[in-house]
């Protein structure tokens, strides 16, 4: 709910802090629940956007194990490996100045590359084939950066044409028609 656009930003602050509440008391009241395992590292990544960069890097390393937690009890949910392959991604692609002001505060960043991004998109999309235009938009972007523009273009042109079902698909058309435009096609 908090991803609509209609959505006013102190209504999104207050769903995301709220979702990280019934996740927790979800994991407090099953630790074998895949889902609970997923939506709280969801729900805490959300919560560093309002916190900053100190808290949004701290709570990495407590995301990703929830993540492989999820998996780890249901490997075949493709949303939770997706996410995975998005928090490599997202490591992989921060800009310099990001991975400056973050090493003056923690030892390390986590270690990321867009070689493990690539992994955990495919195994995503091995796990349940096209489930997910924003997958595909990563796909794409992915080989893009490992500078393999044949796969990369073949990926962002599939996530163009996925059919729009949601606003998030809408925004994954036009950035994959951008990036599409960008280089000529």
């Amino acid at each position: 709910m908090a991803q609509i656009s209609t959505v006013t930003p102190a209504e999104k602050k207050r769903m995301v802090y709220e979702s990280r509440e019934f996740a927790k008391k979800a994991l407090e009241k099953d630790e074998l629940c895949w889902a609970a395992h997923k939506w709280y590292g969801v729900c805490l990544s959300d919560v560093g956007d309002y916190e900053g960069i100190k808290v949004k890097i701290g709570n990495a390393y407590i995301i990703k194990e929830h993540f492989q937690r999820a998996i780890e009890l249901n490997p075949k949910d493709a949303t939770t490996i997706h996410l995975i392959g998005l928090w490599y991604y997202m490591f992989a692609d921060m800009p310099w100045y990001q991975k400056k002001i973050a090493s003056t505060l923690f030892a390390a960043l986590p270690p990321a590359t867009f070689e493990e991004a690539l992994v955990y998109f495919q195994m995503a999309e091995e796990a349940d084939p096209n489930f997910y235009s924003k997958n595909l938009l990563y796909l794409g972007k992915s080989y893009l950066k490992l500078k393999n523009n044949e796969l990369g273009l073949f990926w962002i042109s599939k996530a163009k044409d996925y059919p729009a079902r949601s606003e998030e698909d809408q925004q994954v058309h036009k950035e994959a028609s951008d990036i599409l435009k960008s280089m000529g096609r």
